[in-house]
């Protein structure tokens, strides 16, 4: 799989890698497992066999929290690597601190306890990344002060616990108030990045690429719409699409089915098509997405395919249902 360099970091992304907030998640609702999901939702055999499908397909790249699943994913991510021992040499690891399913905590003794169970959950000694998370709403001072979440990260990076720190938000303006710091090496941007979404354009590419802060785009799939084109009397998580955004992709749809590609090896490797960004993170909840989703990424695309879907690239201002 393609490659490219996290922002101002040495790390080498593979342009796709597996987001783990609903991984094992059995049910199409996909409420069901939403972060706070208490483990019992979560058939953990099932994320495990998951995960390790992605390793074998060749993923080389999971993104985690101690917020999904109640820690479950981080415990999955565990046993996935005890089974492929092997993979602990070459995947990049990122998980996240500062929100858990006990609540948000961003004082520096919670970032160190957070970073510690997480530590533990995945059997390991250090970790790549780790970004803040969710810090929406929250005072920016004492999350950046020395005593604080950003002090306690800095510490486990003077130590050699972590190499990187980034923030991860469910919400570009808070994420666009972080990077632009400059104080953080990569962000997780969601409800940011995608074919029917260029949020990120307005400023967020901008001060990212001042400070060259790598970019980690989450949601590229829309909630599964940009793999299956338009379904009837189909509900998204969190999301409302208009009848003229399902319109329009069902164009780009047609489009990817005259070059006989999946939508979703588009969807997936546009995103990383733009300098600063260097991987997405599709979720999987199952084997089979997790394999699809990596070999989407392996799917050679021609130019003459982009080339007529630029124009049909555009944002929707679509509804976020509460």
């Amino acid at each position: 799989m393609r490659r490219k360099r996290l922002g101002r970091t040495e790390l080498q992304l593979p342009i796709v890698g597996i987001g783990t907030a609903f991984t094992g998640i059995p049910t199409q609702n996909k409420t069901v497992g939403e972060y706070e999901g208490a483990p019992s939702q979560v058939d953990e055999a099932l994320g495990v066999e998951t995960l390790v499908a992605a390793i074998d397909a060749g993923c080389g790249f999971f993104d985690t929290a101690a917020l999904y699943g109640r820690s479950v994913s981080e415990s999955m991510i565990g046993e996935a690597l005890r089974q492929r021992p092997a993979a602990k040499e070459s995947l990049i690891i990122s998980t996240k601190a500062g929100r858990s399913f006990q609540g948000y905590d961003y004082s520096y003794d919670g970032i160190m306890r957070s970073v510690e169970g997480s530590l533990t959950r995945l059997g390991l000694a250090r970790l790549d990344i780790v970004y803040i998370h969710d810090a929406m709403g929250q005072p920016m001072v004492p999350v950046l002060a020395a005593d604080g979440a950003l002090g306690a990260l800095r510490q486990l990076q003077s130590q050699g616990v972590i190499k990187h720190i980034g923030t991860a938000a469910n919400d570009p303006p808070t994420n666009l108030a972080y990077i632009k710091t400059g104080e953080f090496d990569c962000a997780v941007i969601a409800d940011s990045w995608s074919l029917i979404n260029r949020i990120a354009e307005r400023e967020l590419f901008a001060a990212a690429a001042r400070h060259d802060v790598g970019l980690v785009a989450a949601t590229p799939l829309e909630r599964g719409l940009l793999v299956t084109g338009p379904q009837a009397n189909t509900k998204y998580l969190n999301r409302i699409f208009s009848p003229e955004c399902l319109a329009h992709v069902s164009e780009i749809q047609a489009l990817c089915a005259r070059f006989e590609l999946p939508m979703l090896a588009v969807a997936l490797q546009w995103c990383a098509r733009h300098p600063q960004v260097a991987a997405t993170i599709p979720g999987a909840r199952l084997p089979a997405e997790a394999r699809s989703s990596i070999a989407a990424a392996q799917s050679a695309i021609p130019e003459a395919l982009w080339s007529e879907l630029e124009p049909l690239v555009r944002h929707f201002d679509t509804a976020i249902s509460v």
